[in-house]
């Protein structure tokens, strides 16, 4: 299913001539420098070819024939390589490196040797010639050379030609019966359902975070233990050359630096894509989903323009209302990786329709609502990703976040499915931990809650309110809203300057076993207001009339513990009686002090 959407959408990249996408056979590498012959096979210059746009030089995107699949092997390129294939010549210096240098260089003049030999193209000659008289040792006497262009990719070209010799109508007849010739047993092709050359070793992707630089495999088979009924490596899996090269093709394409189809979500490397009737269709709605997926912290006017677009599809409204080329039936695809050793993990596969992933994600942020609205900007995954690590001590860290929930996370906004058990367990062990009931720990609690009950589809009077709910008889809610009216109480006789609030000592046992703190901050507050009388009559009139209030509703004893949901809501109940103060919600704490 994957693989054959990757080739469809490569297919129609190709017929939109989509630049970047190579045809079969080739690929997008990053190369260095040209070297430039004349006709006799002399070396003439060699040209810095790289990027030099930025503050410092980075190597230029060439289209050249597709790499072979190289780990430990000896596999040289066609017509292009790195210096120890062309030039005989490595920054590494040990006695081994150099005696497979010397192998890489001259499997590089064999391969050139054997396909080039009935060629009459005077390019490719010159190329003949150079290998004839070139010898490792002139680098260093050359000048046209430096320690600098060790290991980089070279490519080459005849003085006065434009192209390169990779380019040339000869060199390209020569690439096409390399692909034409029989690599393997013709099998029935996994993805297109044709009887074709099957791939024996995939191309490796590039560009998913943590995966080994040179690249990982989605599909491949390196152990004598997937060995079975005589059938090797690619062979388990037959998929062809041209679907292999579609795939790998269109997914580093994806994965490529700077693209606007990726996101990073911890570990988690997201790519996306739509199928609609035109390209500038299909780029409209990968640019919606982004926004959704992925809301702009900053910007104000896009953040007004995401808002009005969530509250469009909240109420049923078409979305070509909002821009006449979104479709609500554009079929999107949203692929997660992650690395695993030499080889990629899938985290999720989600596919539907434009409006039908818009509705999840609009669901979702309605899931996480909170009133007054905490926040300017709808909060991206990536935002509420960080809400499940420590945050006491600076700044939350990126690489803190667990790998396995960051995936399911996203899995359930993408799905519409119940989020994970995991999440809320953890926020509530985080708030425990560090004592910080922010806002957006608030929301995912609420958010896990909310989906939960509505999927299961449990009693209304269980519904966890948006804001300060003070009808809401839950016993987890209300010891939260009474934990938070205590802390007030502190607060309001002892100052805001105290070393440590009943928070930062009893947030964690107060939330997880009510009965063994709670009698104690209640005798506890009985001292701060007495205190609070003499100085503040009407303040501690008013406090203590709203603790009463709260603990009418609770049963006649503290429950002993709390489940992690009643422990959610505890957390959600804090967070309402605290933001409460500040919004006049709840009484006035100053009213009747005159």
């Amino acid at each position: 299913m994957i693989l054959t959407a990757l080739n469809n959408y490569y297919l129609n990249l190709i017929e939109s001539q989509e630049e970047g996408i190579a045809s079969f056979g080739f690929s997008q590498e990053k190369i260095s420098y040209a070297l430039i012959l004349d006709r006799s096979g002399s070396l003439v210059d060699v040209q810095d070819i790289r990027d030099t746009s930025g503050k410092k030089p980075v190597p230029r995107i060439l289209t050249v024939p597709q790499p072979p699949k190289r780990a430990v092997n000896i596999a040289p390129c066609f017509l292009w390589d790195k210096s120890s294939y062309v030039l005989g010549v490595s920054s590494s210096e040990d006695e081994k490196s150099r005696k497979r240098v010397k192998e890489t260089h001259q499997a590089f003049k064999d391969l050139h040797r054997k396909l080039l030999a009935d060629c009459d193209a005077s390019c490719l000659k010159a190329l003949m010639a150079f290998f004839d008289w070139w010898r490792p040792e002139l680098f260093r006497e050359s000048s046209f050379f430096s320690e600098s262009m060790l290991d980089k990719n070279f490519v080459f070209r005849l003085d006065g030609d434009l192209e390169y010799l990779h380019e040339c109508r000869e060199a390209q007849r020569i690439r096409q019966s390399m692909l034409l010739a029989p690599q393997g047993s013709r099998e029935l092709c996994l993805v297109t359902g044709e009887r074709a050359s099957a791939a024996r070793l995939h191309p490796a992707i590039k560009g998913v975070m943590g995966a080994q630089s040179s690249g990982a495999s989605l599909v491949s088979f390196n152990l004598d233990a997937f060995t079975s009924y005589c059938k090797s490596q690619g062979e388990n899996a037959p998929i062809s050359e041209q679907a292999t090269f579609a795939y790998t093709t269109v997914l580093n394409h994806l994965l490529r630096k700077g693209s606007s189809q990726r996101l990073q979500l911890a570990d988690t490397t997201v790519v996306f894509w739509a199928e609609a009737a035109s390209a500038v269709q299909a780029k409209t709605a990968e640019g919606l989903f982004a926004d959704l997926l992925n809301p702009p912290a900053t910007d104000a006017s896009e953040a007004d323009k995401l808002r009005t677009a969530l509250e469009a599809v909240g109420k049923g409204r078409p979305l070509r209302e909002l821009d006449p080329e979104l479709e609500d039936d554009t079929k999107l695809y949203v692929l997660g990786l992650a690395p695993n050793a030499s080889r990629l993990s899938v985290r999720f596969w989600e596919t539907g329709s434009l409006h039908s992933f818009a509705e999840r994600l609009a669901q979702h942020y309605r899931d996480l609502e909170l009133r007054p609205l905490p926040w300017k900007t709808e909060p991206s995954v990536w935002r509420l990703l960080l809400q499940t690590v420590p945050h006491r001590g600076g700044q939350p860290k990126s690489e803190d976040v667990p790998p396995q929930l960051a995936g399911e996370i996203t899995r359930a906004i993408l799905s519409g499915r119940r989020y994970p058990v995991s999440l809320l367990s953890n926020l509530v062990m985080r708030m425990r931990a560090d004592g910080d009931i922010s806002p957006l720990r608030a929301a995912l609690c609420k958010a896990v809650l909310v989906r939960g009950a509505r999927i299961a589809n449990k009693a209304k009077e269980k519904e966890v309110p948006m804001s300060l709910d003070i009808d809401n008889a839950d016993p987890g809610y209300l010891l939260g809203r009474l934990f938070s009216a205590l802390e007030n109480v502190q607060q309001s006789a002892l100052g805001r300057d105290i070393n440590a609030t009943i928070r930062d000592r009893y947030y964690g046992a107060a939330s997880a076993t009510p009965a063994s703190i709670f009698p104690v901050l209640v005798r506890n507050a009985q001292h701060h207001l007495s205190r609070l009388r003499k100085d503040r009559p009407g303040a501690a009139v008013n406090l203590e009339k709203q603790i009463n209030e709260i603990v009418d509703k609770l049963p006649p004893s503290f429950p002993k513990s709390l489940r992690i949901e009643s422990q959610g809501r505890f957390a959600i109940g804090y967070y309402h009686q605290s933001k409460a103060r500040f919004s006049g919600q709840e009484y006035n704490n100053q009213e009747g002090e005159e």
